[in-house]
């Protein structure tokens, strides 16, 4: 019989655990910190001095039906006992918050025009499918929850807006032109200019922080089979959002450029604060659909890295204006359910 050697299986045990461990590691990310516990919680985005967070929450335990609008200071966190700021009307379902540049006003979609209920959720399908309400306008509310503006009035689906660092600018999707396409307008809601006019889904735009660029997600249907789908499902109010791909281009529209060419769904990005990289959601790697981690590419496509590596979700990253900080959603730590929390950690490059 062969002799075992103990000290080499010993060393080889650690560094096995040694490549475990960092196979594991989210070296980016430091002091993570978890600042919701329970219900689905996501697209938390920063206000504009760093202190302040608004995100969409759709926990049973506040006696929500369908998706509203949250605001919580960045030092605190909350459970399902404790009943944030809404700072929606509580009505119809909301989508899309984002601070307006005096940190004391939010930018959200609402359906509540259409109707105080939640409107119903896409029917059963054996694919992933959205709904694209077409009921969803753009508002301005103040931290009290009261609707200061209605800044879109056009028949269609209207949301997915967010603000430019320099604060001049609204970027927002919309189906007003019959496709998903990505349009700007002023801060106060004038001068609305289509940027993107390729037929598939634009959306999910932020803009660069100089407020020079625009990156977004972005499908592409090919052939007649699926363009037909595509517009199919457009018509009946839904997108299958499990092909899509990250884009950029310049504020006016022009450069566009097709960053990742990864297959599945790659989406939810955000520029670094270097503007040279891209932070985004992605399961190109997995096998099993629902795998999402975090990956940052460079603005030229080169470059991919994994940001994440725990939990099976992982999306809607955003770096804090000041760049310290990175917030994003995970189904990590739910106790086995499905609950989707938020996480904030410091970054480190």
């Amino acid at each position: 019989m062969k002799k075992i050697n103990f000290a080499f299986l010993f060393f080889f045990v650690l560094f096995l655990a040694g490549n475990v461990k960092s196979q594991n590691a989210e070296n980016h990310l430091k002091n993570l910190k978890q600042i919701t516990f329970g219900g689905d919680n996501a697209e938390a985005y920063w206000s504009f001095d760093n202190e302040k967070l608004c995100f969409q929450s759709n926990n049973k335990k506040w006696g929500l039906q369908c998706d509203q609008i949250f605001m919580l200071n960045t030092s605190a966190s909350i459970d399902t006992s404790h009943f944030p700021q809404m700072i929606s009307t509580g009505k119809g379902r909301t989508t899309c918050s984002y601070y307006m540049p005096d940190n004391k006003h939010i930018l959200y979609a609402s359906t509540h025009l259409g109707g105080m209920n939640c409107p119903a959720d896409p029917p059963p399908s054996k694919r992933y499918l959205w709904a694209i309400y077409p009921e969803f306008d753009i508002f301005i509310a103040n931290e009290k929850g009261e609707i200061v503006k209605q800044l879109t009035q056009t028949a269609g689906y209207d949301a997915e807006a967010t603000v430019s660092p320099k604060g001049d600018k609204i970027v927002f999707t919309s189906t007003r032109n019959g496709d998903l396409d990505l349009y700007t307008m002023d801060i106060d809601g004038k001068n609305v200019k289509q940027i993107t006019f390729g037929l598939g889904y634009d959306g999910g735009a932020f803009f660069s922080p100089d407020g020079k660029k625009i990156v977004f997600r972005a499908s592409r249907p090919q052939g007649d089979v699926e363009i037909a789908d595509y517009k199919d499902l457009l018509a009946k109010g839904l997108v299958a959002p499990t092909n899509m791909e990250i884009y950029t281009c310049n504020v006016d529209g022009s450069d566009l450029k097709k960053i990742t060419s990864l297959g599945k769904a790659n989406w939810a990005p955000f520029y670094h604060p270097s503007g040279k990289k891209i932070i985004f959601s992605s399961n190109h790697h997995s096998e099993r659909g629902y795998d999402f981690q975090l990956y940052m590419v460079n603005e030229d496509g080169t470059g991919l890295e994994r940001i994440t590596n725990n939990s099976l979700f992982n999306a809607f990253p955003m770096f804090s204006p000041d760049g310290k900080k990175l917030v994003f959603s995970s189904n990590r730590n739910n106790g086995g359910t499905r609950d989707t929390n938020l996480f904030i950690a410091e970054w480190v490059d």
